[in-house]
């Protein structure tokens, strides 16, 4: 879960916060909140942010999966670009873009 002090980055990047135990009640503003972010407006960033984060989840696994880039070079050696592109071909195929 997308923590509340990355919402309120994301909505003011400058915004000088500490937060205890990730409360939205516990928002210590060491700015003053010069910009009036509200509560709302930070759970709806978190929202917004986590929903981001998780289409993004094909990404993650594909990479995970890719052989590293010294492998992959290996590969279109001993098998041409053909052969590269099969094999990343199933990891893409595995994990397909949404």
């Amino acid at each position: 879960m997308t923590d509340l002090t990355q919402a309120i980055l994301a909505i003011k990047n400058n915004a000088k916060v500490s937060i205890n135990n990730d409360d939205i009640n516990q928002i210590t503003w060491h700015d003053g909140n010069p910009t009036n972010i509200t509560n709302e407006q930070i759970l709806d960033k978190q929202v917004e942010l986590q929903a981001e984060y998780d289409a993004k989840q094909y990404q993650r696994d594909r990479a995970e999966e890719y052989p590293t880039w010294q492998d992959q070079l290996d590969d279109i050696y001993h098998n041409g670009v053909d052969g590269w592109k099969a094999t990343i071909k199933a990891t893409k195929d595995k994990y397909p873009k949404p």
